[in-house]
């Protein structure tokens, strides 16, 4: 309490001790990671000058009725980094987290003109943010690792993400092993499914497709399921640019390669069966028509990822 009291009298000596108050409180009585401000609070100790720190703030909207499913995982991440850099050895006054919601400083995100959550932005201790200073979402992903390379790369201070125990993965993963050994110990005077053929190649083919619709760089980069506007409310599946992709659209793409696998096996089958002509013609028929539909739609995709390119199908 004495240090609080002593802090409280710097600050009415010293402008820019006021926000060494603030913040230490918050940080250090209070034990918060993430500081939460109002507009008032924004523009009083992050708008004003003199600043001795930097602030990273999550711009984001919380509340249930936004329905902004993106900005709770974002928050989650952002939650980690921030308890990594509070409870480091090596944690100083240098940065400090904030959050503003909109519910809470809508006045703030009209300030800034701003018109879509979760943004994460850097404010500097000299100068005005930078449009480097912009965290870029849609591009890195909001995972704690990626957000905390880019924290260091604007402030020069390196966090060390400490991720709580997470017993989900191994659990899932002894699961699926008993549950195989199971398998394999009731049919074990039966084991010739492992010789099967069609087996390994439909296990085969959903592996790829997985690869394929982009997986992997959902695990590496941890980008958002979806993007939702919180003035229009407008939902996006599909990012608009070439250098990032959304959760959904990985799986939308993976659907329409299924369809257009699936309707090259129906006309190879039609082409090479043995069944009735007239059940060969509704394969042929139905193979064609996933083929050309299915494809169509991921040629779409593609010209709205990739402006300008010339070529279509059916679909513009």
């Amino acid at each position: 309490l004495a240090s609080v009291r002593c802090l409280a009298c710097a600050s009415v000596r010293y402008p820019n001790e006021l926000f060494f108050f603030f913040l230490w409180t918050n940080w250090i009585l209070l034990k918060r990671a993430v500081i939460r401000m109002n507009g008032e609070k924004f523009r009083r100790f992050v708008r004003a000058p003199p600043r001795n720190y930097s602030v990273i703030i999550m711009f984001t909207a919380l509340q249930p009725q936004r329905q902004c499913a993106v900005c709770r995982q974002a928050d989650e991440e952002y939650q980690i980094l921030a308890n990594s850099w509070r409870y480091s050895s090596a944690f100083t006054n240098k940065v400090f987290f904030a959050l503003v919601d909109f519910d809470e400083g809508a006045d703030v995100f009209q300030m800034l003109s701003m018109n879509s959550a979760p943004t994460f932005i850097n404010f500097p201790s000299k100068g005005k943010p930078k449009r480097a200073d912009t965290y870029e979402l849609q591009v890195r992903g909001f995972a704690a690792e990626q957000i905390a390379r880019w924290v260091a790369d604007r402030t020069d201070v390196h966090i060390r993400v400490i991720r709580p125990p997470n017993y989900a993965g191994p659990l899932m993963l002894g699961l699926l092993l008993a549950l195989i050994g199971s398998l394999a110990y009731l049919r074990r005077n039966n084991l010739e499914f492992l010789y099967n053929k069609n087996v390994w190649a439909f296990s085969a083919l959903c592996f790829v497709l997985i690869m394929t619709s982009g997986q992997m760089w959902n695990h590496i980069r941890g980008p958002p399921y979806a993007h939702k506007n919180p003035s229009t409310g407008q939902v996006s599946y599909i990012h608009g640019s070439s250098q990032a992709q959304f959760v959904a659209e990985t799986h939308i793409v993976l659907l329409f390669n299924a369809a257009v696998t699936l309707g090259l096996v129906l006309l190879h089958e039609a082409a090479t069966s043995n069944v009735d002509i007239g059940k060969r013609k509704i394969m042929c028929i139905a193979g064609i028509g996933l083929v050309v539909l299915f494809f169509s739609w991921l040629l779409s995709i593609f010209r709205a990822k990739y402006h300008g390119y010339p070529y279509s199908f059916l679909i513009s």
